[in-house]
């Protein structure tokens, strides 16, 4: 089975899956950049061991996306059982998918998240063709299936599959006893009796001030650790103007490095206004920590249940979050680790192959079938 996966740029995670779902197929991979360049430059993989590169030259098109006309001749070029559809919503995708429903090539849509925005005129019907003129469709969750079927696809042949950056190996067997998280924090300087931490870029979308809000009405005993990289300017002068001693900046850091912040944690928080997934929860949960986030978080849509495994807030909601934020530090939180744990073994780099992989087969044995 040949396999054509078109997407803008080789992030760790889209690695990593590449990689895994290259055991089960013959899978070329179409970057149209090297790299995002708004993120850190060691956010970046390399190592492609199971899966063919194919890196389009073009016109940079902000931090992430490109214009590569060049992609209609690896259309014409090469022959694919299936062409499958990350990017489109870059200009990229776009030109991608006016050659194929041109040519009448079949291709699969493949969405990481979506929230139906209650588009009109143009923009609607700019989006219903992009999204709606493939033939199958690959979705994160309910909430995304909702945004492909509002611009036109077929909830009947749309396939669910579970979003990660994880491996199997990567989810904790159980959570941390105390002195095992305590033996960490020593080791990392941390002095106060319950952590929180967040990871994300420094930008306004993450909602690390509404976080630094919360942070002023927390109990006395909680630090704060914010982990991405170096702090912009606003997020600095809201630390000293709100006296947070107890909230803390760290740099960006590998996923080894970072494994410590997580183990040493008892709670993690992502305040974000937009996030179309948001893979660090699925990196919380891992290892066992409750999660809060907001109503515009998919990940937390998907996967947070309020009460079992974290809360759900509105994203500008601080009182909120400190409030949630305080009660589960307050409580005997031992069965939301638990549960955190159960709902991250549902979301694996190896689950999401063979999820991938089976729905192909179906479309391949519904083509014949059609024959």
């Amino acid at each position: 089975m040949k396999v054509l996966f078109m997407t803008n740029m080789p992030s760790p995670y889209r690695v990593d899956f590449f990689n895994e779902l290259g055991k089960s197929c013959d899978l070329t991979v179409m970057f149209e950049r090297d790299r995002d360049y708004s993120r850190d430059t060691r956010y970046v993989a390399d190592q492609y061991k199971n899966f063919k590169v194919e890196f389009l030259k073009g016109f940079a098109l902000g931090d992430a996306e490109a214009f590569c006309p060049g992609v209609i001749r690896l259309l014409s070029k090469k022959k694919f059982d299936h062409i499958i559809v990350g990017n489109y919503y870059s200009p990229t995708g776009m030109l991608a998918i006016e050659y194929m429903c041109l040519m009448h090539i079949p291709y699969i849509l493949s969405s990481d998240g979506g929230m139906i925005k209650e588009d009109r005129g143009f923009k609607y019907k700019l989006k219903k063709h992009f999204i709606g003129s493939a033939s199958s469709w690959l979705s994160t969750g309910r909430m995304t299936t909702d945004y492909l079927a509002y611009y036109g696809a077929d909830r009947e042949k749309t396939t669910v599959y579970p979003f990660t950056s994880l491996w199997k190996k990567d989810i904790l067997d159980k959570p941390l006893t105390m002195n095992e998280k305590n033996t960490i924090r020593q080791r990392l300087g941390m002095t106060e009796n319950k952590i929180v931490i967040s990871v994300g870029q420094f930008i306004h979308r993450k909602g690390y001030d509404v976080l630094l809000k919360a942070s002023e009405r927390l109990n006395k005993n909680i630090g704060v650790y914010i982990i991405g990289g170096t702090p912009i300017e606003e997020y600095l002068q809201m630390k000293e103007e709100l006296n947070l001693r107890r909230v803390h900046f760290v740099d960006f850091m590998n996923k080894q490095a970072l494994a410590e912040y997580y183990k040493a944690a008892d709670l993690f928080v992502l305040p974000t206004r937009e996030d179309i997934w948001g893979l660090v929860v699925n990196e919380a949960m891992a290892y066992a920590l409750p999660v809060i986030t907001t109503t515009k978080c998919i990940a937390g849509l998907e996967m947070v249940e309020n009460g079992v495994d974290g809360y759900i807030i509105e994203s500008e909601d601080y009182l909120e979050l400190a409030n949630k934020s305080n009660y589960i530090l307050s409580q005997d939180s031992q069965m939301m680790c638990e549960n955190a744990l159960l709902k991250a073994r549902e979301y694996t780099i190896e689950s999401m192959a063979k999820v991938h992989y089976e729905t192909l087969c179906k479309i391949i044995k519904s083509k014949e079938q059609d024959k």
